[in-house]
């Protein structure tokens, strides 16, 4: 089948480069041309494990292919998915749909023949039939179906998810030529045995937020759970683990640390708030998780002044990662924000090192100074502090590490280190929800 990707974000690229790599003709179109020449040229926009092979492969077997040219990358595409960005909307919080609206109604201008429109971007309930008057308006005289399909993509783990979904959620009105094209479109998982669920279009639309609202929340609870362990003297990681255990509640996202960022979370809970606002239906359980997680992050800059002894003017903090989780270099709303910028009303210098994101980094926390590794970062620093789980911080040399310090202070917001194996090294340490006296 020819497939169109409008935009090559996170969402896109992957996508695409995933349906090429099962067989498909991909054609990638995107505004910025400078992104375009890039990607062509190797260099990708983004930081996913295994994208820049994958993208090279497809792209040199011309299953893969990249124009700004809309109309052109259209042209014959039996499926065109739109996954362009759906930011907060300044101002209210609402999801910003412009660039949706835009690229459905340039798509209909430049449509030759009847053609199945997917919305990929995450979009708020109703926005399919917004995408719908849209092209109907622009060309009354082809046959489009409009079909929500939200991605479930973990940044990092991206290609895998893709690949080996735990389920495809396909939204249409009921067209069976709609739901024939997006059968063939993901046929290549029949292998995989991934269920591909077919719903209403609004039904599917929900489902995106709803998961991540649930998620998010899952976050937020062990969170304030670790809060309660540290003030009754209780352990998180041992509650994590004796809730998680339960087949009705699961594992995942049961790991306390400082809050959730990224592209996906802070803007999809959001957004979801502000829908039920709309529809007269408040959802106050992920408003508060909104609200808790705003105050944590910068709740975690406290809890490091706090290890300093309750003083950070003049002192030198050192964190080690700054992107809101590991394998990616996005920078969104990630708890380092709210950290570094506790930490500079406090007076403390910063420096910081991190093994993908200081790029990114770097032109949003001007004061910060980065460094080649941990180990530089660490070198006279009055305090360490361990924001983001690299798996390259997993085994750090703790004993180098307090030895080049100026004052051997460990706050590890992740949980890696036992405190039998930090105390050991020389440090003082400072965990998320409890002493972690046996962990």
């Amino acid at each position: 089948m020819k497939i169109t990707m409008i935009g090559t974000g996170y969402v896109g690229l992957v996508s695409g480069a995933c349906f090429a790599d099962f067989g498909h003709d991909v054609v990638c179109v995107d505004k910025d041309a400078g992104k375009i020449a890039a990607i062509e040229s190797g260099r990708m926009p983004i930081f996913e494990p295994g994208l820049d092979h994958l993208v090279g492969s497809n792209a040199s077997a011309g299953r893969l292919t990249f124009t700004t040219d809309l109309a052109k990358g259209v042209k014959g595409a039996d499926a065109i998915f739109i996954a362009v960005g759906t930011p907060s909307r300044r101002g209210d919080g609402h999801a910003d749909l412009s660039y949706v609206y835009a690229a459905a109604k340039e798509i209909a201008e430049s449509l030759d023949g009847p053609t199945v429109i997917v919305t990929k971007s995450t979009v708020p309930v109703g926005t399919g039939d917004e995408v719908e008057r849209i092209v109907r308006e622009a060309r009354p005289d082809l046959d489009i179906q409009v079909v929500s399909n939200p991605e479930f993509l973990r940044e990092g783990a991206a290609i895998g998810d893709f690949k080996r979904p735990d389920r495809v959620v396909v939204g249409t009105t009921g067209s069976e030529r709609a739901i024939d094209v997006m059968a063939q479109v993901y046929r290549p998982l029949n292998l995989n045995q991934a269920p591909v669920m077919f719903t209403g279009r609004r039904t599917a639309e929900l489902i995106k937020y709803a998961a991540n609202a649930f998620l998010a929340t899952k976050i937020t609870f062990i969170n304030e759970m670790a809060d309660l362990c540290e003030a009754v003297g209780a352990e998180v990681q041992d509650v994590s683990r004796g809730i998680g255990l339960d087949n009705r509640i699961g594992s995942k996202f049961l790991h306390a640390g400082p809050g959730y960022g990224g592209s996906c979370f802070p803007k999809d809970t959001l957004a979801l708030v502000k829908t039920g606002q709309d529809y007269d239906t408040p959802i106050r359980i992920v408003e508060t998780v909104v609200q808790v997680n705003d105050l944590r992050k910068r709740a975690m800059g406290r809890k490091i002044v706090k290890a300093l002894g309750g003083e950070a003017r003049g002192k030198t903090v050192a964190l080690l990662g700054l992107t809101f989780k590991p394998n990616t270099d996005d920078m969104r709303d990630a708890p380092s924000l709210a950290i570094v910028q506790a930490l500079e009303d406090a007076g403390a210098k910063i420096v910081a090192y991190d093994p993908e994101g200081m790029d990114v980094a770097a032109p949003l926390m001007p004061g910060v100074t980065m460094v080649k590794d941990a180990y530089e970062a660490a070198t006279g620093a009055d305090a360490l502090v361990l924001v983001t789980e690299w798996d390259a911080f997993r085994a750090l040399d703790l004993k180098r590490l307090a030895a080049s310090m100026n004052g051997p202070v460990l706050v590890d917001l992740r949980n890696i280190y036992p405190r039998r194996e930090a105390e050991a090294a020389g440090f003082s340490l400072t965990r998320v929800g409890g002493k972690g006296v046996n962990v």
